[in-house]
């Protein structure tokens, strides 16, 4: 991915300086004071899923530069529950929506037991802060999930949450994440998770139910488009920011660099069109309220699909 835009030289360089294999204190810090986290996971067949961990502040703690402690178990429903073991690979993103921080810790988990999930860590690295809309979320320990339900393709109700949203979350892996031997796994063969964010609506559902996604500039590292370069199977997270609800879907990723569909999207720079291949509901499932958003500077300049 970096090849097709001319940057593969100096984000070799780049790469070296800012993805590091520990923690330094401020991502420490940092991640002690988040009421929540998203978290990145692959089943036996690699498909990678986006989740959601929500405790108040202080469940996340570093007992030191090389490891993370997630003092939290996931609910039954989500797909975590199942993809967590000992040597499994995750991707953890700590976002602070409210100052648009965020930063990244990738890694294998070395303790899995009643305290919670003890990574250690592979790739840390901070994100910059664009695309990301502030809003201050809130632990709401009164919210109780209601019953999960599959199903293969997008019902109104789902069609209507991803066409509203502003903000999304996708994880991606490497075709060797499923590697049983943890110790021998290079450090860019893991998952991933990240932030995607835009104007409501920037996400179109088309005729088919495929999902159409824009990617603007960011940063040139290509976590995400990389991985689906090599394994074309993603999780993604929508969160209904009102009711709690989270749409937590499987797909299959394609990357688009050109034509018609991507020129008429303004500051568009690829596509990434979605094939949805299996729809979970969690109703009421995250414990958290959030406040109105403040969309980011960064969407200025940015256009939308044409209405027709």
């Amino acid at each position: 991915m970096q090849q097709t835009v001319s940057v593969a030289e100096r984000m070799a360089q780049v790469g070296e300086q800012v993805l590091r294999d520990h923690m330094p204190l401020q991502h420490r810090v940092f991640f002690t004071q988040l009421p929540f986290v998203v978290v990145g996971s692959v089943d036996a067949a690699g498909q990678p899923t986006a989740s959601i961990l929500a405790v108040p502040p202080g469940f996340v703690s570093s007992p030191d530069e090389r490891s993370l402690h997630i003092a939290a178990h996931a609910q039954l429903a989500d797909p975590l529950a199942a993809n967590l073991r000992v040597g499994a690979s995750l991707g953890v993103l700590g976002i602070e929506p409210h100052t648009r921080r965020r930063n990244r810790a990738n890694g294998i988990v070395t303790a899995l037991n009643d305290e919670g999930i003890t990574l250690g860590i592979q790739q840390s690295f901070g994100n910059c802060p664009k695309y990301i809309q502030a809003r201050e979320p809130e632990f709401d320990a009164k919210r109780v999930p209601g019953p999960a339900r599959v199903s293969v393709g997008l019902d109104p109700q789902a069609v209507r949450l991803i066409e509203q949203a502003d903000t999304f979350f996708i994880a991606s892996a490497h075709s060797d994440a499923t590697h049983h031997m943890a110790e021998s796994m290079q450090r860019s063969h893991g998952v991933d998770v990240s932030h995607r964010g835009g104007k409501p609506g920037f996400v179109r559902v088309d005729a088919n139910g495929m999902l159409i996604v824009p990617d603007f500039r960011g940063n040139f590292f290509f976590n995400t488009l990389g991985n689906l370069l090599v394994n074309p199977q993603a999780g993604l997270l929508f969160i209904d920011f009102d009711s709690g609800d989270l749409l937590q879907l499987e797909a299959l990723a394609e990357i688009i660099t050109e034509g018609a569909e991507l020129a008429s999207f303004v500051g568009a720079e690829r596509l990434l069109r979605l094939r949805v291949t299996r729809v979970l509901w969690r109703p009421g499932a995250l414990a958290l309220r959030w406040g109105e958003p403040i969309y980011s500077p960064s969407l200025e300049g940015l256009g939308g699909w044409p209405q027709s």
